[in-house]
């Protein structure tokens, strides 16, 4: 699979981890790709729980290591389960306190909870945190209040492939120069592989679906979010 993202021209892969189950898995990975797979260290929002503290201290004793790209993913996730709801927001504040003391990017994973992220990054917004909306599919006055912060970006993903997502109207509304690419791998996967496993390799698809929205060529989109990525995550180019 990294060979075959390799072979069409990908550089680097980033990584976000779930919990402390998946970070030795990521972190072989990076040990056998260690110029192209680099890894991030977070808790997922779906998996704040019971063991959210413990879950906590692995993260920051991780943090701890200097090996990290970025704090991610974080955020809320309101999709599957409203029972850690103040949890949640409890983890997401940590975070980004993390984000800024190592001064690391901030990955935000926000599912049908874009007015609870909101709310807390007003807290911080003259600080300079910086980070990405990681696979956003929000309208277009979420859009606008997410490029409302400086520093961040938004993660356009497979789903701007989706006819009925109308992601692609809110991007050529939003004209935006700050976006990144990125496919959510296994998940989300663009047409024409939409609902089978996806991977980096299918980025090409999401590449050509954003330069047409934007009536501009692949290349430019190309060159647009290879840099702005390499800004961002501060990349070893």
């Amino acid at each position: 699979m990294i060979s075959r993202a390799l072979a069409r021209g990908l550089k680097y892969m980033l990584m976000p981890n779930i919990d402390s189950s998946s970070t030795p898995l990521m972190l072989r990975v990076n040990k056998d790709w260690p110029l192209q797979c680099l890894p991030m260290m977070a808790l997922h929002p779906c998996s704040v729980n019971e063991n959210m503290e413990s879950e906590l201290a692995h993260v920051r004793a991780e943090l701890e290591k200097g090996i990290y790209c970025a704090v991610g993913e974080t955020g809320i996730d309101l999709y599957w389960d409203k029972t850690h709801l103040e949890a949640q927001k409890q983890s997401f504040r940590q975070h980004i306190l993390w984000a800024l003391e190592f001064d690391l990017p901030l990955v935000i994973h926000a599912r049908e909870s874009f007015s609870e992220i909101f709310e807390i990054m007003d807290e911080f917004e003259d600080s300079p945190l910086r980070g990405v909306f990681h696979c956003f599919s929000g309208n277009i006055e979420q859009g606008l209040k997410c490029l409302s912060y400086p520093g961040f970006y938004l993660g356009i993903g497979g789903v701007i492939t989706y006819k009925k997502s109308g992601l692609s109207e809110v991007l050529a509304h939003l004209t935006t120069n700050r976006i990144i690419l990125e496919t959510d791998a296994p998940y989300l996967s663009p047409v024409p592989y939409r609902g089978k496993r996806n991977e980096p390799s299918f980025l090409i698809y999401i590449l050509d679906q954003i330069a047409s929205t934007l009536g501009v060529s692949a290349e430019e989109v190309a060159e647009l979010t290879t840099f702005n990525a390499i800004n961002l995550f501060k990349l070893k180019v």
